[in-house]
């Protein structure tokens, strides 16, 4: 259940629902369609249910001084059961279910007199005053002054919209809109009076609300958590909640780090103005100098951005003196339809992320960027250029060599240009894409490359009366290359200058969905075949090099595609036939069942993707996928790829959910066949990952989770560990134990502790 763990001024909902704004109710002498006689009681049958209260002529001048109209206030309802108007004394009593209406407020009382010479409202008897936000207010009297700018109530108890209760001996509101309350409690736990105390409370001798300031201050305040005092400060103070945001120290973090040693990270917010802000995080640690760290906000009309960084002068002979991290995000939407953004991803090593336990530790690359985008119509445009930095643990530790060569041979990428455009339908229904593409390829110190793509393609969707639907594209891919110092895997000799080549390519795709349908369920099975035709070769692979088109892999979501690679430096060569068969199973109220398979005839064994991916027949192997939903306790997605001679599985990835909120377990599995045409030599990868989850009772639960190495260069436990939670509607406390073992050597492997606590409303801590 998501929590709302934001802090802020408990009190201060009661003390503005209970205050009343300024001129809250401005009390009129009541108007009938008669005037009453001094002492007569109106019948109610001569009274509306809500008589609507309108301004006398004159009497505001016991109030202001001047005449008002009575558009300066907002109308007031008034509904009793007996209405008696002393007109001798000036003075209005209602009787029995009184209720008065007046914007978002509404009070009910036994009774209510309002002296017009004092202005003074004073209603007693069960009083509950409700606004439309769902405050509610309690007490026994309440009296009202100057025009509702003054309150005073004693033992009063509100339950706010949230269901948090407040209890006060005393209230007072001042005719500057201060407030105080005296001897006061907060919880927002559920507790009924005469019954033991609440989980956790808040108690204060004083509390009161500075209203120009706008800040909420406590004077004498416990902290009890069943009764028993915890936490204790003689004053504190905060904004109240009308501030959306002010310069302040925040909740600090303690916590301890195998690097740092023991840490203690102060978090000091500056707002800087209303459209910029700074968080300066600082972590002081026992074993290095402190790491300066923060993050920077800034919004514009159209856009914004963020940067977050953090800074180490390491004493470690065995690290890089000066250490750090940033990482920047940027978006500037410039008109209707051109946008800018940037993502920055920073480390000085490899090993920091990991060291001090930051954002992106896990990632194997981090990836920089900058981006100009036009959307307009069916066309887009783009020009981008990229950044990459290499701190992949898991390839270091298996491939040196390679991690070294990918280290130090980085690509940069800039520019990279793109523009692509889809035409009006024309009168059969075909309409024309085109695809231009132009990258800069530069390596430190090695090969670079420069090349101008265009796809022009044609394509006609039809169905047949029959139901069969048809899609045949013709598409035209012209490539020009400049190429300086490439070096191919088979050749000692470098190549430099231009290369050219054009790749022409011809597909059909033929669907025919058949239905069958039930009063439970519908069941579509659709037959599809995929013909393509296109020249053998033509790659030119010993004078182009591969820099977008490297991840190869033939799986469900590719097999029927028109070209298979992903990027433009390799082009699917050879002429090929794709079949394969989707079902699907939907349930008239809940449930859906899907599965797909499917294999391609490649007419050429050589073709250069079935190459690249390990196949030498003309068959592929099997690729597909099952999707399984049929009720709330299973959802299951299952795919693979299998041999096509034993149907030995080459790659298998299943993810399943089983069980209720009570019990549930969870199952990650992926087998991956190592690919021996790759240039990294992974060999082949399996894991499993495990969890479970037990609710033990309405507010206790406990989860356990393990992520196993099962290849055969087997690590056991990549990583292992558990949560043990209570929560409840006031109160979350969590426990976390963690073991991670490190792909890289010169990382400890250890355990990891964890303990937060969240009060409603107040926020939480953890170390």
């Amino acid at each position: 259940m998501k929590k709302n763990m934001k802090k802020t001024g408990v009190f201060l909902a009661l003390l503005s629902l209970c205050g009343l704004s300024e001129n809250a109710f401005a009390w009129w002498p009541f108007e009938t369609e008669r005037e009453p006689v001094a002492g007569e009681v109106l019948d109610d049958k001569e009274t509306p249910p809500f008589v609507k209260v309108e301004p006398a002529r004159n009497i505001t001048d016991v109030f202001s001084g001047s005449q008002a109209s009575k558009d300066e206030e907002p109308d007031i309802y008034f509904n009793a059961d007996e209405l008696i108007n002393h007109d001798k004394e000036k003075i209005i009593e209602a009787v029995g279910d009184v209720i008065v209406k007046r914007d978002t407020m509404t009070v009910y009382t036994d009774r209510l007199i309002y002296y017009q010479l004092e202005d003074k409202i004073i209603a007693t008897g069960n009083v509950r005053m409700e606004e439309e936000n769902g405050n509610v207010v309690f007490a026994d009297e309440v009296e009202l002054q100057d025009k509702m700018t003054r309150a005073e109530m004693n033992h009063i108890k509100a339950i706010l919209q949230d269901e948090s209760q407040i209890w006060a001996e005393e209230f007072r509101k001042k005719e500057n809109d201060n407030k105080v309350m005296r001897r006061a409690i907060y919880t927002p736990c559920d507790f009924c009076e005469g019954k033991e105390s609440p989980l956790w409370q808040i108690r204060a001798r004083k509390v009161t609300h500075d209203a120009e300031n706008k800040n909420i201050n406590y004077n004498d305040a416990f902290v009890d958590i069943k009764g028993v005092p915890v936490f204790y400060t003689p004053f504190f103070s905060h904004p109240d909640p009308t501030v959306k945001r002010r310069s302040g120290f925040l909740t600090p973090s303690i916590g301890s780090n195998n690097y740092l040693g023991g840490t203690l990270q102060l978090n000091y917010f500056w707002a800087i103005n209303d459209h910029s802000d700074f968080l300066f995080s600082p972590i002081f640690n026992t074993d290095k100098d402190p790491v300066l760290g923060g993050i920077y906000r800034q919004y514009f009309n159209k856009g914004y951005i963020e940067m977050d960084g953090t800074y180490l002068k390491d004493n470690d002979e065995n690290r890089p003196e000066n250490r750090g991290s940033l990482f920047a995000y940027g978006r500037y939407e410039i008109d209707d339809y051109w946008v800018f953004d940037t993502n920055i991803n920073y480390a000085s090593d490899s090993l920091y992320l990991k060291e001090l336990d930051l954002d992106h530790d896990d990632d194997a690359w981090l990836t920089s960027n900058v981006r100009l985008q036009r959307f307009e119509d069916r066309d887009y445009a783009a020009i981008e250029a990229y950044y990459y930095k290499l701190i992949s643990y898991d390839l270091r530790r298996r491939n040196m060599a390679e991690y070294e060569r990918r280290k130090y041979n980085k690509p940069l990428v800039a520019p990279l240009m793109s523009y692509q455009t889809i035409s009006d339908g024309s009168d059969i229904g075909s309409y024309w894409k085109n695809d231009f593409s132009f990258a800069s390829v530069y390596h430190e110190g090695d090969t670079q490359s420069q090349r101008l793509s265009m796809i022009n393609s044609w394509v006609l969707p039809w169905t047949s009366p029959f139901g069969e639907r048809y899609k045949f594209v013709a598409s035209l891919k012209s490539d020009v290359y400049y190429i300086d110092k490439y070096q191919a895997a088979d050749s000692s000799d470098d190549y430099t200058g231009s290369v050219a080549r054009v790749f022409p390519q011809v597909g059909l795709e033929w669907r025919l969905p058949f239905v069958r349908a039930t009063e439970d369920s519908r069941q579509i099975i659709e037959p599809v075949v995929v013909g393509v035709l296109a020249p053998n070769g033509g790659n030119l692979s010993d004078k182009i090099p591969n820099e977008d088109s490297e991840d190869v892999e033939l799986d469900d979501s590719n097999i029927l595609n028109l070209n298979r690679y992903a990027g433009y430096d390799r082009n699917d060569t050879g002429s090929r036939i794709s079949y394969g068969l989707n079902w699907n199973s939907y349930g008239n109220i809940m449930g859906r069942t899907s599965a797909f398979i499917a294999q391609s005839y490649q007419f050429n064994k050589q073709a250069s993707f079935t190459r690249n991916i390990g196949d030498d027949g003309h068959f592929t192997d099997y690729v597909g996928r099952v999707y399984a939903a049929p009720a709330s306790y299973l959802d299951l997605n299952y795919r693979f790829r299998l041999n096509q001679d034993d149907l030995k599985l080459k790659y298998s990835e299943l993810g399943a959910r089983i069980g209720t909120n009570l019990l549930n377990l969870y199952v990650s599995y992926i087998y991956l066949q190592e690919n021996e045409n790759s240039s990294e030599n992974f060999g082949d990868r399996k894991e499993l990952y495990t969890s479970v989850r037990a609710a033990l009772t309405r507010d206790w639960s406990i989860s356990i989770y393990n992520r196993q190495d099962l290849a055969d260069d087997n690590r056991g436990s990549l990583e292992h560990g558990g949560n043990l939670i209570y929560e409840d509607e006031c109160f979350m406390f969590v426990t976390t134990v963690k073991r991670s073992n490190s792909n890289d050597p010169e990382l400890d492997d250890g355990y990891e502790f964890k303990f937060t606590f969240y009060l409603k409303t107040l926020g939480g801590m953890g170390n």
